[in-house]
């Protein structure tokens, strides 16, 4: 026997022993198998040991990788149910016209992408036949996200099916005219077809998964049963290498997405070469979602290679396609028989015998076409055992080659990415290895025809039936009819209005008083979807918590650690808040998913997602881009926003810039609010909008961002004027005139428009007072609530006169008549007040916080960037001193004054 104290662990070992001698026989069998055998055969019985551990639910670490072969054998594989032959001619029409749109577009310079659907054309056409639900069956369907690259292949299916014209095929990318095709999937250009935007890559697979957890959110809020929808996404290997691609991955693990599969064609290609060069990206994927929790399921190698692998008595082959890396493979593809025999197989003499006994046909089809994700039947086989998993979501990794069928000249090559067409003799050689029935005479004056076997057709019939079977079309986007939601009570709105009295209060605070109050509503209370990034008691959200609860999956299974506190902290499978923790990729991909329930599901969510103004647009304003893509809609609210309104936080957090970002995307509609009742007028009007009755010629599908300050501030009462209303939403509109502010300047004293927004304004009222006090001039305060609505509105104008219309831009017309020139001051860049400039008749300047942020007091910092009071009194002046209202002495006793 082995004397156990020969082999015991260290005494630094944590994990106790209670039988050392035994662990000690373990340990020497292991040995002895090493000697005998040899270390793989050691590693191989190894393997198998944990696998089986693995699977009778033993508590030890997962195996991270598996060899590189299929998860499921041949033998194993379920009978495809369903007509073969019939799907590999309608795949071979797709592959064809998807091919020959992209050639056909190239003539007019549009490009287009050829090879990623070659690759992948299994991978989807499997599907549709047989897994991806209709919106025409009951509930919502299944959710697909089509890799963007890949949009030819899903056009051509359309046209087979008679969704498309060859109309259409022939303006793909070319969407002026009527009857375009957008490049890639896009809901906002072809609104009956595509669901979700999937360009920029890797915001696919971020926004499936919180997709398939805000189906289970409907799910348990009883909101709607959607337990019979999944969620699809298909991606590319290389787009794995973004970093929202995986950021979410323990997400859908710990909460058991198991109504999410990810397909991810593994073509070992991404657009300028390999994607692990020097590795195996295949194994690398498995590894990070293994680690990550999910079920990963292997579809690597054709039924060509059962044979080779039957030969493999010793796990030779396994061991060198496991040490292959992913260009080497890429290699054999466009080599010749005698070049993999010498390479692949020379390297060991077992596998050299292996090789003897093979043709060099057979090696060619195995290293040239034979992957798992060309075959149907391993392909049906991965997404029946996706979709038998319960409790984790799955990933298949489907092996393919890019530009599979489209001939020597793209397959696997490194620019095939960039390719856009085929020659006529390369569509003469894909038409005979795709056995279709389309003549030489067919290709009029060197153009490629498309290709339709007729409506009457057994494939179309066939197609058909399938997807009628399955619920309908399928991509397809459905908005459903539903009524518009009912108003909240005009009393949560109207409680702003008198003001605050002498309680200061800031506007964030504001917008979340009034979020409790409507979440209260009985007809649309429980519509409301508040979602926040672990910042819920920096903007004071925490009294939520105990009345809508934190939504878990799980519930609460632990008695939190402030329960004997009126605002404990409570999770609930209930739960209406989404606190995302620091994420705020994460929150912005469960916004885009509340924000299109009503398409997708039929069900109108309102959602508000609030955040430090700084880490939204400046971080994910791609994703918010994508959200306008998507026509979502809601309230995204920029908290603490401002330069200067975080004291002490510095430059990483001071926000002067994001009104200029959200400028730049036309679906969203920016307020920056001065007052608590502008907040509710803002929010009043966008409920209106977007869930109830818009005006003629408003477009629902929006967004509002709104930034909000945490600086405590007196919250006047609205003022009585007529017009206010329209002015906050439109974003002009005045406050004030020094006249009702009490100042009563001399009849003839010089006067200035004082144009400010958001907490910038209770700087401009200060200015106006000591602009009259000690300057004797009179200024009028003006609440610019949106820079941008107002440009916008302008712009508008503009192009309506270019069509001979009459139209005055609301800020001239707002601005008409009043006295002197307009200094306009923000908290934000120049660049944001200056959006108007061109627009406003009378002299235009601005102040604002240009720059970088700092640390400091909020004072300190308004002074340092030359916004405060004081400055705006000295620039006023200044500004009057170049018209000759006042003598250009006192802009420099004024800034002498005030330290300027």
């Amino acid at each position: 026997m082995t004397d156990p104290k020969a082999i015991q662990p260290s005494e630094l070992d944590q994990l106790p022993d209670r039988d050392p001698e035994e662990t000690a026989e373990w340990q020497a069998s292991l040995d002895a198998v090493t000697k005998a055998a040899g270390p793989h055969r050691a590693a191989y019985l190894m393997r198998r040991t944990l696998e089986r551990a693995e699977g009778a639910g033993l508590a030890l670490p997962k195996l991270l990788e598996t060899d590189y072969v299929n998860s499921i054998p041949t033998a194993d594989e379920p009978a495809v149910d369903g007509d073969e032959d019939l799907e590999q001619r309608i795949t071979a029409w797709n592959r064809w016209n998807a091919a020959a749109m992209v050639t056909r577009g190239s003539k007019h310079g549009v490009g287009g992408h050829i090879a990623t659907f070659a690759s992948a054309a299994w991978l989807y056409e499997t599907g549709f036949n047989h897994f991806f639900k209709g919106k025409e069956g009951d509930g919502s369907g299944d959710q697909l996200y089509v890799q963007g690259h890949a949009s030819p292949g899903i056009y051509a299916r359309a046209f087979l099916d008679g969704r498309l014209t060859e109309d259409h095929l022939d303006n793909f990318r070319r969407e002026s005219g009527g009857n375009g095709l957008p490049s890639y999937p896009h809901p906002r250009r072809l609104p009956w077809l595509w669901e979700f935007p999937t360009v920029s890559m890797g915001l696919g697979p971020i926004s499936a998964i919180y997709q398939a957890r805000f189906n289970r959110y409907l799910t348990n809020r009883g909101i709607k049963d959607l337990t019979n929808s999944h969620v699809w996404a298909f991606l590319g290997d290389g787009e794995m290498d973004e970093p929202e691609s995986t950021t979410a991955l323990t997400l859908a693990s710990r909460e058991g997405l198991d109504n999410l599969t990810f397909v991810i064609n593994c073509n070992l290609q991404r657009l300028d070469g390999p994607v692990r060069a020097n590795f195996k990206i295949v194994q690398e994927l498995e590894a990070q979602f293994r680690g990550a929790g999910w079920n990963v399921v292997k579809s690597l190698w054709g039924t060509a290679w059962d044979e080779l692998f039957q030969l493999d008595t010793n796990g030779a082959l396994v061991r060198r396609l496991r040490e292959v890396p992913d260009a080497q493979v890429q290699t054999y593809q466009t080599r010749d028989a005698a070049y993999i025999r010498e390479d692949f197989f020379g390297k060991d003499p077992e596998l050299a015998a292996m090789a003897k006994l093979l043709s060099d046909d057979k090696i060619l089809e195995c290293f040239h076409y034979s992957r798992g994700g060309h075959e149907a039947r391993k392909v049906y086989a991965a997404y029946k055992a996706a979709l038998a998993h319960k409790g984790a979501p799955t990933v298949i990794l489907a092996q393919t080659v890019k530009g599979h069928t489209l001939g020597t000249g793209f397959a696997s090559k490194n620019a095939n990415h960039q390719m856009k067409k085929l020659s006529v003799d390369e569509f003469k050689d894909m038409r005979d290895l795709l056995g279709l029935p389309i003549k030489d005479s067919d290709f009029t004056d060197g153009v490629v025809p498309y290709g339709h076997p007729g409506a009457d057709s057994p494939e179309v019939r066939y197609l058909q039936e399938r997807r009628a079977a399955l619920g309908g079309p399928a991509p397809a986007r459905r908005v459903h009819p539903v009524a518009p939601l009912p108003a909240p009570a005009e009393k949560a709105f109207a409680s702003f209005d008198k003001g605050s009295g002498s309680q200061s209060v800031a506007t964030t605070m504001a917008f979340v008083r009034l979020v409790k109050d409507l979440v209260r509503d009985k007809e649309t209370g429980k519509r409301w979807v508040p979602i926040v990034p672990d910042e819920a008691r920096t903007f004071g959200m925490e009294s939520l918590f105990p009345s809508l609860g934190i939504y878990s999956p799980k519930g609460q299974t632990y008695e939190p650690v402030d329960r004997d506190q009126l605002m404990y902290y409570k999770e609930a499978e209930n739960g209406q808040i989404l606190n995302e923790g620091i994420t705020e990729a994460g929150s912005m991909a469960d916004f885009i998913a509340a924000s299109t329930s009503y398409a997708t599901h039929g069900e109108t969510m309102i959602p508000f997602y609030i955040f430090y103004s700084m880490f939204g647009w400046q971080r994910t304003a791609d994703q918010m881009w994508q959200l306008g893509d998507q026509l979502g809609r809601g309230f995204l609210v920029g908290a603490t926003a401002g330069r200067t309104t975080l004291t002490g936080e510095g430059l990483q957090h001071a926000d002067g810039h994001s009104p200029a970002i959200a400028a730049t995307n036309p679906a969203a509609l920016t307020y920056d609010p001065a007052f608590a009742y502008e907040v509710a007028a803002i929010v009043k009007d966008g409920l209106r909008r977007m869930y109830g009755e818009a005006a003629p010629g408003e477009d629902p599908d929006v967004f509002y961002y709104l930034t909000v300050y945490n600086e405590p501030m007196p919250q006047p009462a609205k003022p009585s004027a007529a017009g206010v209303d329209e002015g906050i939403v439109k974003g002009l509109y005045r406050f004030n005139t020094a006249e009702t502010a009490g100042l009563t300047p001399a009849a003839n004293a010089p006067r200035i428009q004082l144009l400010g927004s958001g907490t910038a304004i209770h700087w401009a009222l200060k200015a106006q007072r000591l602009l009259a006090e000690e300057w004797g001039v009179a200024a009028d305060v003006w609440s610019a609530t949106s820079w941008t609505e107002l440009r916008r509105d302008a712009m508008d104008a503009d192009a309506a006169l270019l069509r001979g219309e009459e139209r005055v831009p609301y800020v001239r017309r707002a601005l008409q008549g009043a006295e002197g020139p307009v200094l306009a001051v923000s908290d934000y860049m120049r660049q944001v007040p200056d959006q108007i400039a061109q627009w406003v008749e009378q002299d235009y300047s601005s102040l604002g916080a240009d720059g970088f942020g700092l640390s400091d007091t909020r004072d300190a910092a308004r002074r340092h960037f030359g916004v405060d009071a004081e400055s705006i009194v000295v620039a006023a002046l200044a500004q009057l001193a170049r018209r000759g209202e006042v003598k250009a002495a006192a802009v420099k006793e004024a800034r002498e004054r005030y330290g300027l």
